[in-house]
């Protein structure tokens, strides 16, 4: 339960992170006074929390908690130790998760459209709140990337839908269920189903399992959109106990899209519903996984009552989001693109769909072992298979935050080993800046350079348009 907060100040701990700005940001718009605190804020979220007006302190210190806190939101980066949560834990304030803070101030009374899977939520759930807002609903959002149609990766809204990507990540040190478990869902995707998170989940099983809890939230009358490419996901809602519609890409289900011609500039696409054409479309569609998270949202946000041409107005308008196969510049013949992908399944989607996009084009695949996932060894062969599809391929180093043993982590040498049995061109190369030299030197007029990391990866991208720039 949310306490009574009459007029005290809120304290987001942990603000920095992407969902968490968000959430400051939506207390925010609402009314409340927020402060935060992070052991380090960088832009460009230090730039959006200085906008909002939010006071952000940092590093963690006992000091930055308002004398008149009436609540602190936890974030699940934070652990016991943390100077400044044992400093509120002694002052026995209450504490909440940023999932149960989200669902007790903005879900309780609105129709909550919950995006959830292993894969797509991000861009399912831009492109969900951009065919509602397009079309005139104002529904509020929170969403774990930046939309390139909205000025923020949330909103309030004063419509009845409220979009929210149902994360299956933990919600806090004293929560860990997944987030999606507080979200009320009213209308669900459940996209794909595959193992991820192996910090978090021991086996595909225990990932079954939590999914399989969040299907059986939804209510009676509630509707739950699934994908019909995934055993998985088509396993877990055998039993759901509420509507189910199914969708598929170039397949039989009861929303389906084709896709038509592509170039660089735009995809096109062909949506159906129980085997009747609907309308065509054009935007940023062009692998596989774009097409699917395009029909997922499609499907979904009919339930608020959208038309085939709101459908087709608001997927012809959408921009993309930020980092799903951003392109981030041309420089002396060649083209730079940035995507989020770090397990291997993302790494072929954005691999080939960048081949759809500039077809007959040499494509550099440079990836960063990054994520848990992307770190572990569990996924090594599946990575050798992904990257594959590649002209050529660069490994950077394991990023060395919490290294795991050596028998569980991936290792980079088998890596391109692999590849290079498969006839691909590959090196190990450790540092961005080694990259970025070796990349300059080698790469030719008309290649493409896709680079694949869920974090920074040392700003590689603007490095890499600059040498080009030089060379």
């Amino acid at each position: 339960m949310i306490p009574d907060i009459d007029g005290g100040a809120v304290h987001v701990l942990g603000i920095a992170g992407t969902a968490m700005a968000s959430l400051a940001g939506l207390l925010t718009e609402r009314g409340y006074r927020v402060t935060g605190s992070d052991q380090n804020v960088y832009p460009p979220m230090s730039q959006v929390l200085d906008a909002l007006g939010i006071e952000v302190r940092s590093p963690f210190s006992e000091t930055n908690v308002p004398e008149d806190c009436a609540l602190v939101v936890v974030g699940n980066a934070m652990s016991r130790g943390n100077v400044e949560l044992e400093s509120i834990l002694e002052r026995r304030l209450p504490c909440v998760s940023m999932p149960e803070t989200l669902k007790a101030i903005f879900l309780r009374s609105r129709r909550p459209l919950v995006v959830a899977g292993t894969h797509g939520k991000t861009t399912t759930s831009s492109l969900a709140a951009w065919l509602l807002s397009h079309a005139g609903h104002d529904p509020g959002f929170l969403i774990g990337g930046l939309p390139h149609n909205f000025p923020s990766s949330f909103r309030v809204g004063s419509g009845d839908a409220f979009v929210v990507e149902g994360d299956e990540y933990d919600s806090a040190y004293f929560d860990k269920g997944p987030k999606f478990m507080h979200y009320l869902p009213q209308v669900a995707i459940l996209g794909n189903v595959e193992f991820d998170h192996a910090d978090i989940y021991r086996d595909v099983d225990d990932v079954r399992r939590v999914f399989s809890l969040f299907v059986n939230l939804i209510p009676r009358n509630g509707s739950l959109i699934v994908g019909k490419q995934s055993p998985l996901a088509m396993e877990i809602v055998k039993n759901a106990p509420c509507e189910v519609e199914s969708f598929a890409v170039d397949e039989r289900a009861d929303w389906t899209a084709e896709r038509l011609g592509s170039d660089p500039d735009a995809a096109r696409l062909r949506v159906r519903h129980h085997g009747e054409t609907l309308f065509e479309a054009e935007g940023p569609y062009w692998g596989r996984g774009d097409v699917h998270n395009a029909l997922a949202a499609c499907a979904a946000v009919s339930h608020y009552g959208l038309t085939a041409e709101d459908l087709a107005s608001g997927l012809s308008t959408f921009k993309g989001v930020r980092r799903r196969l951003e392109l981030r510049g041309v420089a002396d013949g060649v083209t730079v693109i940035d995507d989020f992908a770090h397990h291997p399944t993302a790494v072929e989607q954005a691999i080939l769909g960048a081949r759809r996009r500039f077809s007959e084009r040499n494509i550099w695949a440079v990836f960063e072992p990054r994520s848990f996932t992307a770190r572990s060894r569990i996924f090594q062969n599946e990575l050798a298979t992904a990257l594959s599809h590649a002209d050529r391929a660069v490994v950077a180093e394991v990023f060395s935050s919490a290294r795991l043993p050596a028998d569980q982590e991936l290792s980079e040498e088998d890596l391109v080993a692999t590849l290079e049995r498969a006839g691909v061109p590959a090196r190990f190369i450790p540092t961005p800046p080694e990259i970025v030299s070796f990349i300059a030197k080698e790469a030719r007029d008309g290649d493409v350079v896709l680079v694949m990391s869920n974090g920074g990866f040392g700003g590689i991208h603007a490095k890499l348009l600059e040498a080009l720039e030089r060379r």
